[in-house]
């Protein structure tokens, strides 16, 4: 095993050690020393298999947000980017206007204006298309109403209706 500080290798899951049992002939544990012990071994079990998956997980959060960093300087450096690519567009209408070099760049500012409507239109459309979770918030209605029903001194709900 390699020491949690050493680098490049798995990290170190503490265990949570068993208590040393003492030796018992057949038949001489009752059923309750049993049970007890059965269920000190399932807790510790538990407590380990807990205590493993958070070391785990851990480390995968820890690979997802270092690969998260790369995307956004990535992203930051294509937006930064699009100023050269709007500026060279303008640049190529004024080859057309070679007299009036303002009018290349309002040319392109108008038509960044259009692509910017017609996305933000987009995205109105399909943001308007989002609906609550009806099943949902159906079926969390009927298990509150269940577990209401289950005490003894809660009145029965009325029923769901479903929305129209």
């Amino acid at each position: 095993m390699t020491s949690p500080s050493s680098p490049g290798g798995p990290p170190v899951v503490p265990s949570i050690p068993l208590h040393a049992e003492a030796a018992r002939q057949n038949g001489d544990a009752s059923v309750g020393a049993l049970v007890k012990e059965v269920t000190t071994h399932v807790s510790t079990l538990v407590r380990a298999e807990v205590e493993l998956a958070k070391q785990e997980i851990t480390g995968e959060v820890k690979k997802g947000v270092q690969g998260s960093i790369f995307f956004v300087l990535a992203g930051v450096v294509a937006l930064f980017s699009l100023w050269f690519f709007f500026f060279a567009v303008a640049e190529a209408f004024n080859l057309l206007f070679p007299t009036q070099r303002w009018a290349g760049f309002a040319i392109t500012f108008v038509l960044m204006l259009i692509i910017a409507g017609v996305a933000g239109f987009l995205g109105y459309l399909k943001v308007r298309k989002i609906k609550a979770p009806e099943r949902t918030i159906e079926t969390a209605k009927e298990s509150v109403e269940v577990l209401r029903r289950g005490r003894s001194d809660a009145p029965a709900a009325t029923p769901i209706s479903p929305r129209t």
